[in-house]
């Protein structure tokens, strides 16, 4: 069966109760998929920055927003939080640089392991970090993800 697709842009969330193929793009961003093996039901965030600084809008482009909002969402579609399995993806460094503060990748990999360990949800598959951008497919009804490699590895 042919599901429908949807493109998630960065700081960006999308969870259906509906089967879905739900596609990224990802760099130094990270992309969570959060999936419940019990109803067959899963979502995605693609956040840019690990932290809300408490200016502005605090939105999913930061991930300890993007990973609670993810979460919440797909409890009030009826998900049980002891069901709910994660894979996450990206936080590349595709700029070389020794400054910490410009390691967002890194930062971004580590909000992500954080906040999933804070609230007891196993990482059960990853692909993180290196020097290449990823493109990710996830199917929301079987919890599979598929991963290509985006950018010049032949430098």
């Amino acid at each position: 069966m042919e599901r429908p697709t949807h493109f998630l842009y960065p700081g960006a969330i999308f969870i259906n109760q509906q089967p879905y193929v739900i596609t990224t793009i990802l760099g130094s961003c990270v992309a969570l998929c959060l999936y419940d093996p019990v109803l067959k039901i899963g979502g995605m965030n693609h956040f840019m920055l690990p932290l809300w600084n408490g200016q502005g809008l605090a939105s999913p482009r930061y991930g300890n927003i993007a990973i609670k909002k993810l979460i919440d969402n797909i409890v009030s579609l009826g998900s049980n939080r002891a069901n709910l399995k994660a894979k996450v993806f990206g936080g590349a460094e595709i700029i070389s640089t020794n400054i910490s503060q410009f390691m967002i990748g890194e930062r971004n990999i580590s909000i992500a392991k954080d906040l999933l360990h804070e609230e007891n949800i196993p990482i059960v598959a990853s692909s993180l970090g290196g020097r290449y951008g990823r493109k990710i497919l996830f199917d929301t009804f079987s919890g599979e993800v598929r991963q290509k490699y985006v950018g010049n590895q032949n430098k």
